[in-house]
């Protein structure tokens, strides 16, 4: 009787709805698959294309009874559907002989001369300046942006899966993707409301936030990490159009030609405007290209509509698939502007057709354009964020004044949905596993547990090590956050503890008051630049898998007080303060000085306090939030200037030595179009004044199997000692672009690194004649010549896996030197 009433109840919403929905593939009569055929459903302008494998799905909220395939060489076939919803169709093209004559039919590899269609494209380079936005001086529109995220290829045996064992409520739900005819699961639902500015005469933008509502997790920081670049924003007229750090080949790029096969398919009136339809696919497999097509209207030569699908062998971790569709709409019979964007990308560990996924979609909305209203040019530069919390608790009447497009059914229930999911507790341990793996941290009420991945360690003078730690968090926008962790070695029976603080004074300047004590034991000189992360500790301290011993570890005790503050966004100066003390933490190390000129007081511990200032100014970045911490969304993807200025006070806290330093920090991202990502650092720094061993600037050796960004691999620690150096790492990663062109390796997805490092630097006498370390006894700068190695390394083994393969340049004949090392990586990158 329940599967009567069930029967019954999904009749009558099919009827209410009126949803066609039909999937099947085209073949020719040799039984060849036929990419990029066109289906419609007849009578109507609603339709899509076959993929690369001549496979195809189309939805349409309409009633419709046929379907009409066609491509050129073939005799369009109509198809009866006889009932709303007809999957698996097997459909086949019969070749028309007098089309063959009339037309000339691409197939591969299509010409660069005589071809229509790179014709047009010739005309879209021409003018693409002079569309949309971009021809006037000053615009201004709404945005809606609706950001999703669906549990995908939803069946009986995920549905009664014991892991959803108390939430099945959730699969009453499910709905069929309009593009790849999956079924699916909305688990999240993001809206933004916001008004953007620009100014074309000095190239800005200016966006403002009005509203912001999601389904129960705007306060977690996973996921604003996870889903970053579904935000990024792109232009399907830029030659390279980046998603996931990587820059994909738009189709209508300059170097297109030799990147795309275009086939001029069509021509016809799309309302009052004459265009042609273009149809394109990579020439070559394992790159980061599409295919689809695009409408352009044959006057402004100004795109109508394109659509863009990831060529399935482009190497890129953890998507599948790629779906990316824009509309414009005319303005004053000549001006093309955006309407609608939707990108849809399917996450997935497996690349196989039925691997169940996460769809991550974004639909952006723009409205209400206005042109020539200028405002003040602070107003466009000042990209301060604006304070209000507010926009994120908008009442109902806001959204429905505001939302450019309606919610369907099941995106309005996805809200209460999450609410009711939160509290079953199947939900809440899926959650925190996948958050633990995300953050390193577990959460609780009101603080987390962690860094859970630093609960083991292991060096030669505290053997084992045990840590744990936790710290206060209540929300992304919290003003302040204390945190600490205790640690106990068993070699050498010592208890370590760290514990800091921070607050959030004023929110508009930025200004934080933050303190700090830590005792414990680390690898001095894990860096040449000075961190000012009082809880901060190398890898290189505690690494399990390490290149022969190191007891070259230092015992510390240091405590900091500083105030931080953003004059401006994005530049931020630290006043601050540090008093530490240093001795060694072995008898087989030691960091000792002379205490008199005749050299025959020897002091073991050296005590410092250091006055500092620090600016550093990091163009592009992007955070998300307000509160006392700030979470970067483009980690590593823009520039970096860092300067510090330190004084060291002699005498206060029986303070050792009067100095001062100066350092200079610099690292420079850049994305090579399709070839990569190059990325270079230069650092270099003095101290002036005698100081011991433990202040000197050793260069950063790496004594272990891990690759550690800014050291350098076939170096031990205090190999080379200086008090003036400079530095220089360049690295670059082709993203595969190599191996991609290499038949054995295409299907592996491996990606080539390249990169070197240089160091030159010197110690003067004074410093030298300071020194009375019994372990190093004579201090070695690379004054000679600058020292240098270089490396070869292959990325994404097995997704998750890069080795380094390391090559000594120069300062071969070190006692002990390491002339050739292999390091390792983990690391999850698209």
């Amino acid at each position: 009787m329940k599967n009567l009433l069930a029967l019954l109840f999904f009749l009558i919403s099919i009827s209410f709805y009126a949803q066609t929905k039909v999937s099947g593939k085209v073949y020719d009569e040799s039984g060849e698959p036929i990419p990029y055929a066109n289906v419609i459903f007849g009578n109507s302008s609603e339709g899509t294309i076959t993929n690369e494998d001549g496979k195809f799905y189309l939805e349409s909220e309409e009633n419709y009874s046929a379907i009409k395939i066609s491509f050129m060489g073939f005799k369009a076939e109509v198809i009866e559907l006889s009932q709303l919803v007809s999957y698996n169709l097997e459909i086949t093209l019969k070749s028309d002989a007098e089309a063959l004559d009339e037309v000339m039919i691409y197939s591969g590899k299509t010409s660069k001369k005589n071809n229509p269609a790179i014709d047009i494209l010739r005309r879209i380079w021409e003018n693409k300046r002079q569309n949309g936005v971009n021809k006037f001086k000053y615009y201004q529109y709404d945005k809606y942006e609706k950001l999703e995220f669906d549990l995908n290829t939803i069946d009986s045996s995920l549905i009664n899966s014991r892991v959803f064992n108390g939430m099945e409520f959730i699969f009453n739900q499910v709905d069929t993707n309009q593009v790849t005819g999956k079924t699916y699961l909305p688990i999240f639902l993001n809206e933004a409301v916001s008004k953007v500015y620009g100014n074309n005469v000095n190239n800005t933008e200016r966006e403002i936030l009005l509203g912001n509502k999601n389904s129960g997790f705007s306060d977690n920081q996973t996921l604003i990490q996870y889903i970053k670049d579904i935000y990024s924003d792109y232009n399907v007229y830029d030659n390279y159009l980046k998603f996931f750090d990587k820059s994909f080949v738009s189709p209508l790029s300059r170097t297109g030609i030799d990147t795309y096969n275009y086939v001029l398919a069509d021509s016809t009136y799309i309302g009052d405007k004459y265009c042609y339809n273009i149809v394109y696919y990579p020439r070559r497999k394992g790159e980061l290209t599409f295919k689809g097509d695009f409408w352009v209207n044959d006057t402004t030569w100004a795109i109508k509509e394109i659509e863009m699908t990831m060529n399935k062998g482009a190497n890129i971790n953890w998507v599948k698939e790629v779906f990316i569709e824009q509309e414009f709409e005319v303005l004053n019979d000549s001006i093309f502007l955006i309407t609608r964007d939707h990108f849809m990308t399917d996450f997935t560990f497996q690349k196989k057709e039925e691997s169940r996924g996460v769809y991550g979609k974004r639909t952006t909305l723009f409205d209400n354009y206005e042109f020539n209203k200028p405002k003040p040019n602070k107003f466009y530069r000042d990209e301060r964020e604006i304070i209000n919390d507010r926009v994120y608790f908008r009442d109902s009447e806001f959204w429905k004044k505001r939302r450019l497009e309606e919610l369907n059914k099941n995106e309005q229930q996805v809200y209460s949905m999450l609410d009711t999911l939160k509290t079953v507790d199947a939900f809440k341990r899926i959650y925190s596993i996948g958050t633990i793996l995300a953050t390193n941290y577990w959460e609780q009420d009101g603080w987390d547990f962690g860094p859970v991945f630093s609960t083991f360690g292991y060096n030669d003078v505290e053997g084992l090590r045990l840590r744990v730690g936790g710290r206060t968090y209540s929300g992304q926008n919290d003003k302040y956050r204390l945190q600490g962790f205790l640690a106990y070695g068993f070699k050498d029976d010592k208890f370590k503890y760290g514990i800091s603080g921070k607050y959030l004074l004023d929110q508009k300047s930025r200004l934080v008051v933050e303190a700090g004590n830590r005792r414990d034991v680390e690898q001095l000189g894990a860096s040449l630049t000075n961190t000012s992360d009082v809880l901060g500790r190398s890898l290189a301290s505690s690494s399990v898998l390490t290149v022969g011993s190191n007891a070259s570890l230092t015992n510390i005790n240091l405590s900091s007080l500083a105030f931080t503050f953003e004059p401006f966004k994005n530049f931020e100066v630290r006043l601050g303060s540090t008093y530490r003390t240093l001795k060694s933490a072995s008898d087989q190390f030691s960091i000792a000085y002379f205490e008199n000129e005749a050299q025959t007081l020897i002091e073991e511990e050296t005590r410092q306090m250091e006055a500092s200032v620090i600016l550093k100014y990091m163009p592009g970045r992007k955070t998300s939030g307000y509160g006392v911490e700030r979470y970067i969304l483009n980690d590593d993807d823009y520039p970096e200037i860092f300067l510090n200025y330190s004084k060291g006070l002699t005498g206060v806290l029986d303070s050792d030595f009067n100095y001062y330093k100066l350092q200079f920090y610099y690292r420079q991202p850049i994305q090579v179009g399709g070839f990569g990502k190059f990325t270079s650092t230069f650092e270099a720094g003095k101290t002036f004044g005698d100081v011991s061993l433990g202040l000197l600037n050793v260069v950063p050796g790496n004594q272990t199997l891990f690759s550690i960004l800014g050291t350098f691999p076939l170096l031990d620690f205090y190999d080379f000692v200086t008090d003036t150096y400079a530095s220089v790492h360049v690295e670059h990663n082709f993203n595969g672009r190599l191996f991609s062109r290499i038949p054995l390796l295409r299907d592996l997805d491996l990606r080539e690194i390249v990169s070197a490092r240089a160091v030159y630097g010197s110690i003067s006498d004074s410093n030298q004649a300071l020194n009375a370390s019994f372990t190093n006894p004579e201090l070695f700068a690379p004054d000679q010549e600058p020292y240098w190695s270089y490396s070869f390394g292959v990325g994404n083994i097995f997704r998750v896996f890069r080795l380094d393969f390391h090559f000594r340049g120069n300062y071969k004949t070190l006692p002990d030197a390491r002339n050739f090392g292999i390091t390792g990586a983990f690391g999850f990158y698209f």
